[in-house]
């Protein structure tokens, strides 16, 4: 076992407080048409006391502009509401979105990556001393992204969701309890969520009459958006109530067919497109089909925006083959949060002003919009899966897939510490690759890579299941590829094994290391670091069952062996020590635990400094064995030096075992040793 499987965490000092403002990632749309009486009704709904209110519908329906156009009336009218946005359409999105909300308002403890988003904004929005405000949930589509994993067994109240407390083997930022309990019933604060399904939408309202439906637009707000997304350069004399018919009023429909005649005017008008559909049923329809099977609708149900989805991609591709060929590798990746680095080629020198065209034609469309921060990109799903779609029947799908991978596992980094804001950002769109197996054997490769590295992150994060999932699948495929006694394929046995001791599945755990330090042993030599590396991780799960003769046994062969190879003020020989004090500690040998940890700590305070996170780790694990002993006083002093330290140093704590970093045990449990020593 390395040095405790947590990560230190750090009190920050508390910020000045912002001012109120509306935290909305899209602009106002100009073109905005009012639907009648709904925004009257979402406003009125929304101003009663601790209100939740469901826009519900079709996609591209207009919910997400309602709820956007709501937001900046609301802050017109009322300046002094704080107007918050939050993208729900998968668990990943979710908890980055309230960890910007945290950041947003500043609340304490919004610094640590490993703080608990969602209780931390739970206690802001509940205190009244913060104002009023308003919650925009967007996108909540899918009910199990509004509950924590099945294998969270806790139950929930308002006072242990604000005092703390989470599963093991979980990260402390995961949904450790339904959403909804996440939302307090305050009467400064109102919820509004848009989705699709009323199922969803009723997971966080409380009754049918909190949910307003939201149908097409009736036929004169459709002419009306119509003639405003036309432009004065289009005919605008004759069609527009037929094409609006045509296309039942859909919001989304519209305003795409709308940009298609716009951009061909004037060699196009209303009613060439209206004959240009009509013709085009039969064929249209076949764009349905991929190759997992027949994509199938209800026949009640209208097929329209398909339909006008692919009219647009053909003429993108004839018109401009590069912006079809962007919309290509973006339909793989997740909708939300594709950064413009995901979609360049690595190393690339292409024209600037080209990829600008190519993003101008797209949200000419609407196919994409981009988000405040300017470089980053979304899609609406039934987009990507009409393209994905497309290109299968154009039989450019494993191309571009390929492309996907390749582009992502170049931008993903690994999963050290020092990269964990940037795996964050990208690790939707590695839950999005695991549905995307390429057929041949390079895509193949850097497929197993990138789940490698997320999984790494995973771990890190303390998310068993993703951990072992990506990973397992990453160990399968280079086992196939490379063979077993390859060094990539016993780098991700390796994470296998990492991620089974984290979710607890200790004898998996165990016969995954004994497998990996054997196959090491044959193929690098008992010598090699990554052969110690597994010794110690094997060590750290044998310790975890309570076998600590056995775990001792390993750690003194691990300590020889790196006191021999590497030296004995390496820093992984200082990991070895401490995990040999720790096993040592568990036996109740507290004199000789005492003694290798002060021998550790000496050692570490010499070779990297008294504020490194090995050395705060000794100190932490010196204090334990102080406590063990009934010496309080002595121990009480050594935790508060810690403490101390790592509120100065205000980052989280990382220790290296081999080549990897695992998580550190929080400075809270040092709060909470001085606490029971009082």
């Amino acid at each position: 076992m390395a040095y405790p499987s947590n990560n230190i965490t750090f009190a920050d000092r508390p910020e000045t407080p912002p001012q109120p403002s509306c935290f909305v990632p899209y602009g106002r749309d100009p073109d905005f048409v009012d639907r009648g009486t709904l925004l009257d009704q979402l406003r009125r709904r929304c101003a009663a006391p601790a209100s939740r209110v469901a826009l519900i519908g079709l996609g591209g329906v207009g919910k997400s502009q309602l709820a956007i156009e709501h937001c900046y009336r609301t802050a017109e009218e009322s300046p002094e509401t704080w107007v918050f946005w939050a993208h729900a359409s998968n668990t990943a999105r979710l908890e980055q979105s309230f960890r910007e909300i945290a950041d947003q308002v500043k609340v304490r403890g919004h610094k640590d990556p490993q703080a608990d988003v969602f209780r931390l904004v739970h206690d802001w929005l509940r205190d009244k001393k913060n104002g009023q405000w308003l919650l925009v949930l967007d996108n909540a589509d899918d009910a199990t992204v509004l509950s924590p994993p099945p294998s969270n067994g806790q139950t929930w109240s308002e006072d242990n969701i604000t005092d703390g407390g989470t599963g093991g083997g979980s990260s402390s930022s995961a949904l450790q309890q339904h959403l909804s309990r996440y939302l307090p019933p305050s009467t400064h604060g109102s919820v509004l969520l848009t989705s699709r399904t009323r199922r969803a939408a009723l997971e966080i309202v409380d009754k049918d009459s909190d949910i307003l439906p939201i149908e097409p637009m009736h036929d004169a707000t459709a002419h009306a958006l119509l003639c405003k997304k036309l432009g004065d350069k289009v005919d605008r004399s004759d069609g527009i109530s037929e094409l609006a018919a045509a296309l039942e009023y859909m919001p989304l429909a519209l305003v795409q067919a709308a940009a298609f005649i716009r951009e061909r005017a004037p060699r196009s008008s209303v009613q060439q497109y209206l004959a240009e559909y009509r013709e085009s049923d039969s064929r249209k329809t076949s764009l349905l089909n991929r190759a997992a099977g027949h994509l199938r609708r209800d026949k009640a149900a209208s097929n329209s925006v398909l339909l006008t989805w692919q009219i647009s991609f053909e003429h993108i591709r004839s018109s401009r083959r590069s912006a079809a060929d962007l919309l290509s590798l973006m339909s793989f990746f997740d909708r939300q949060g594709i950064q413009e680095a995901l979609l360049r080629n690595p190393g690339s020198t292409a024209d600037n002003d080209s990829f600008e065209d190519d993003v101008l034609t797209l949200r000419d469309y609407s196919f994409i919009t981009v988000t405040m921060e300017a470089n980053t990109f979304e899609m609406h799903d039934l987009v990507q899966l009409a393209t994905r779609t497309w290109l299968g029947n154009q039989y450019q799908l494993h191309s571009w897939q390929g492309r996907f991978i390749s582009n992502l596992c170049a931008e993903m980094p690994t999963g050290e510490h020092e990269n964990w804001h940037k795996c964050q950002v990208l690790f939707p769109h590695a839950k999005a690759a695991l549905a995307q197996r390429p057929q041949d054997k390079d895509s193949l490769e850097e497929w197993a890579l990138l789940l490698y590295k997320a999984s790494w992150y995973a771990w890190q994060q303390g998310k068993a299941g993703d951990a072992e999932h990506m990973s397992t699948l990453s160990m399968e495929v280079r086992q196939e590829v490379f063979g077993e006694e390859n060094a990539e394929t016993l780098s991700s046995m390796d994470m296998v094994g990492r991620a089974r001791e984290l979710g607890g599945r200790y004898k998996e755990a165990e016969a995954m290391n004994r497998q990996t330090l054997a196959l090491r042993e044959t193929v690098l030599g008992r010598e090699h670091p990554d052969t110690l590396t597994s010794m110690n991780n094997l060590a750290g799960v044998l310790d975890r069952q309570g076998k600590y003769e056995e775990a001792e046994a390993m750690n003194r062969q691990t300590l020889a062996l790196k006191e021999t190879v590497l030296g004995r003020e390496h820093p992984d020989t200082l990991t070895s020590m401490n995990n040999l004090a720790l096993v040592l500690d568990s036996q109740g040998k507290y004199k000789e635990a005492e003694a290798m940890n002060r021998q550790t700590l000496a050692l570490s305070e010499m070779v990297l400094g008294r504020e490194h996170p090995y050395t705060l780790t000794s100190m932490s694990n010196l204090a334990l064995v102080l406590d063990s002993q009934g010496k309080y006083e002595e121990a009480e002093a050594m935790n508060r030096q810690t403490l101390a330290l790592s509120e100065t140093r205000a980052l989280g704590i990382t220790l290296s075992v081999g080549t990897i970093t695992q998580p550190l045990v929080p400075v809270a449990n040092i709060m909470l040793r001085l606490e029971w020593m009082r």
